[in-house]
């Protein structure tokens, strides 16, 4: 067997060669299963993610830390005139330069989860050179000023600093430890060196605080993370229900394909399978008639009698397959006049007599009259109808009773009810009654089988009218088919067109 043998499309419910169009859903996939299955630890899964929204909000906000430092120096320069703080402002804006610098080299670097830990040292190592230019102005004292309007003016600077920088840092972690060490450093150092009661007050003060706000930072850094692996669970799911609607799709249509295949196959084999069959069936019965003379051996036309038996049960077998399938392929098509649903379902009784009479069987019917015609297909209601007097006739025992009704639905549509009192069918067989080739346990056990496409062709005939079929059925109790076909195929009668001008001179005469 060939290799294209092999890989039939026939037998491929999914089409792999569409895998192409999904590499992007299932790249997003592998990339979220690896990020949320690393050791369980998910601060290490997302340090590149946080690396990369720390850099964007700080390049975003680079201008402001310059107007903070000039605004220090411009105001320490005016209050307190024997401060010299250019070369504190001079220090702190190289060393902000150089963060920006370095910012800007991670955002245009290949930034990946393998160097995102040594960006992440960089950038803290920035923040230490940052803290290190707060530490000298901690570290500055001004004894000339004579009154300690400097001192609360530099702790004023160093707790905003330290509040502006842990909010704005938040996303690189151990930024505020690491930039505010220094200043604690410089303080502790001031105080040693003074002995002074408020350098210690406000060495103890900034080091509370330097504390409060780095526990701050770090739950906010792990809500962040949670958020974001949040974010990733829902973009796996998305993408999963993705690949499994492309997948589903895909199986959809190949199973319609085939489906519609399947059907205009079998509708396209009706001459080929109807015409050696009708050949059977007429030699078989001009050899059951002996039109050409006898048959010598009486178990030759018993032979003949059982070909012509099988080959009429194997055309009705056909001819049901075939109307099945034209339906399903959508190639039925219905030649729709007026008809009178009484006389249909009258000529039918006539047909199913016979038999009924074999079987000691009574048909009582009780229609409603002068009922008007309907629009519809006769040759399609005539089969819905004899479908369902056969499948009464043949499940009614001998010596039964099938009643057959016509009359007005309450919405105004028509209907034919055929009720029998045979065995019924339990309750959990009705779904497979009313399927392809479902036969309930009774019909299985019967010894008059059927084929289990009567049913599903005139649910399928009474749906191309836009009616409804209903299946009323008890065990030991009988079974109740009603056909409905709706008000808007009911034709009204129309009085007669003399009739009508007699009635408008009568209005004239008496206005």
């Amino acid at each position: 067997m060939s290799h294209r043998a092999s890989s039939s499309p026939d037998k491929i419910i999914v089409d792999r060669s569409r895998a192409s169009k999904n590499q992007a859903v299932a790249r997003t996939i592998r990339n979220t299963r690896e990020r949320l299955q690393t050791n369980g630890n998910a601060t290490s899964s997302f340090d590149r993610d946080m690396l990369l929204l720390h850099l964007s909000s700080i390049q975003n906000s680079a201008a402001v830390l310059p107007l903070v430092v000039l605004m220090i120096g411009i105001f320490a320069n005016y209050y307190f005139s024997n401060t010299d703080l250019f070369s504190w402002m001079l220090v702190s804006l190289l060393v902000h330069s150089a963060n920006v610098v370095l910012i800007l080299r991670a955002r245009n670097s290949d930034l990946t989860v393998e160097n995102a830990l040594k960006w992440r040292r960089r950038l803290l190592a920035g923040q230490v050179l940052t803290g290190i230019a707060w530490g000298w102005l901690a570290f500055m004292d001004c004894a000339a000023c004579g009154t300690t309007g400097f001192f609360y003016f530099k702790g004023a600077v160093l707790i905003v600093a330290l509040s502006a920088t842990s909010m704005s840092q938040f996303l690189l972690r151990g930024a505020t430890l690491y930039t505010f060490l220094p200043v604690v450093v410089a303080l502790a150092t001031l105080s040693v060196m003074e002995l002074n009661p408020l350098d210690l007050a406000l060495t103890a003060v900034f080091a509370i605080s330097m504390a409060f706000f780095s526990f701050i930072t770090d739950r906010l850094y792990n809500t962040n993370i949670k958020l974001l692996s949040f974010q990733s669970e829902k973009d796996d799911l998305i993408a999963e229900l993705e690949v499994a609607k492309s997948m589903s799709d895909e199986a959809r249509r190949r199973a319609e394909e085939a489906n519609l295949a399947k059907s205009r196959f079998l509708a396209s084999m009706s001459h080929e399978l109807r015409t050696p069959l009708n050949a059977i069936l007429g030699f078989s019965e001009v050899m059951a008639t002996e039109v050409l003379g006898p048959l010598n051996n009486p178990t030759y036309k018993e032979y003949v009698g059982d070909i012509h038996t099988s080959g009429q049960h194997l055309l009705n077998l056909i001819n049901e397959i075939l109307d099945l399938s034209r339906i399903e392929a959508g190639r039925y098509q219905l030649n729709e006049e007026a008809v009178q649903l009484i006389d249909i379902t009258e000529d039918c009784i006539g047909m199913v007599q016979l038999r009924a009479r074999s079987k000691n069987i009574q048909i009582i019917d009780q229609f409603e009259p002068d009922m008007p015609s309907v629009w519809a297909d006769e040759k399609a209601i005539r089969q819905v109808i004899l479908n369902l007097l056969s499948n009464a006739v043949k499940f009614t025992p001998s010596g039964g009773e099938i009643t057959v009704k016509a009359g007005w639905t309450a919405s105004g549509g028509q209907y034919v009810s055929i009720k029998d009192n045979g065995p019924g069918i339990p309750e959990e067989e009705i779904p497979v009654v009313l399927s392809a080739f479902g036969q309930g346990s009774i019909a299985i056990k019967s010894a008059e089988q059927g084929t289990g496409l009567g049913l599903p062709i005139v649910q399928a005939l009474l749906h191309k009218h836009d009616g409804q079929f209903y299946l009323k059925s008890r065990l030991r109790e009988g079974t109740e088919c009603i056909a409905i076909l709706p008000a808007k195929r009911v034709q009204q009668s129309l009085p007669a067109v003399e009739e009508a001008h007699a009635v408008d001179r009568r209005r004239k005469s008496f206005a």
